[in-house]
């Protein structure tokens, strides 16, 4: 996917981009690709397999999530290079936006990312996604909460859902569509104060890869002893 289609795309899904954020996300690549060659940060380096694969597939959250709402707070546990809250955060640029990451390195990369894109209202936390959910200053207090990760549902759920006020909602971004899954967490979903509402499937244009994104609503507070302490929750996942 080149900028151009990119951008196109965008459009047919309703989002319209500006001359200067198109130039945000060309600078976004640039530095991605830069820092690559220092620190890992991601696998895909091609051109048009970051814009597809990377800022296409972060904004597929708002496809159906309305995100220009003012004042909505997001938080992405295990950002990585910052997907998918960087690409958000530039499409909607009056979202509060708390990036938590676990390796210090990336935090470092996306401090310096931010301040050269000019994005204001962003947070950056050196922290293990189960030390940040106990801490009470954070705990229970996003609008959105999102995870783009391999790991499985019921982990995600535990490291996630703890952060989510009341009323608002999870989302959870999938590779692959699970049954198996699903029906393994619905159990810790639920003790977590959660329900799913929605499954969604999306399809990347060009490729017509599948994605998927399960919808979380915080129905009720979760119990102060989760998430458990750093490790747990990957390996005894709550069943």
């Amino acid at each position: 996917m080149t900028p151009e289609e990119f951008k196109k795309s965008l459009e047919k899904q309703g989002i319209v981009l500006s001359d200067k954020q198109m130039n945000q996300f060309e600078l976004y690549f640039k530095r991605l690709v830069e820092w690559n060659e220092k620190i890992n940060l991601t696998a895909i380096v091609d051109k048009k397999e970051v814009y597809l694969k990377h800022f296409y597939d972060s904004l597929t959250l708002a496809f159906e999530r309305d995100m220009t709402k003012e004042g909505l707070t997001l938080c992405d546990v295990g950002s990585g290079a910052g997907f998918p809250s960087i690409p958000l955060k530039i499409v909607f640029p009056n979202m509060t936006i708390s990036i938590v990451d676990s390796l210090n390195k990336r935090i470092k990369f996306l401090t310096e990312l931010t301040i050269e894109l000019g994005l204001d209202k962003v947070n950056l936390y050196h922290s293990r996604a189960e030390d940040f959910g106990q801490n009470k200053l954070y705990r229970e207090s996003f609008d959105v909460v999102t995870a783009r990760a391999v790991a499985r549902l019921n982990v995600l759920a535990e490291l996630c859902l703890p952060l989510v006020k009341q009323g608002g909602q999870f989302l959870a971004m999938k590779a692959a569509k699970s049954e198996e899954e699903l029906l393994e967490a619905k159990k810790a979903i639920a003790l977590l104060g959660g329900k799913v509402v929605a499954e969604r499937e999306v399809s990347l244009p060009i490729t017509y890869d599948e994605r998927f994104i399960i919808e979380i609503d915080k129905k009720k507070q979760t119990p102060n002893k989760y998430p458990r302490k750093a490790g747990l929750p990957n390996k005894k996942p709550l069943i």
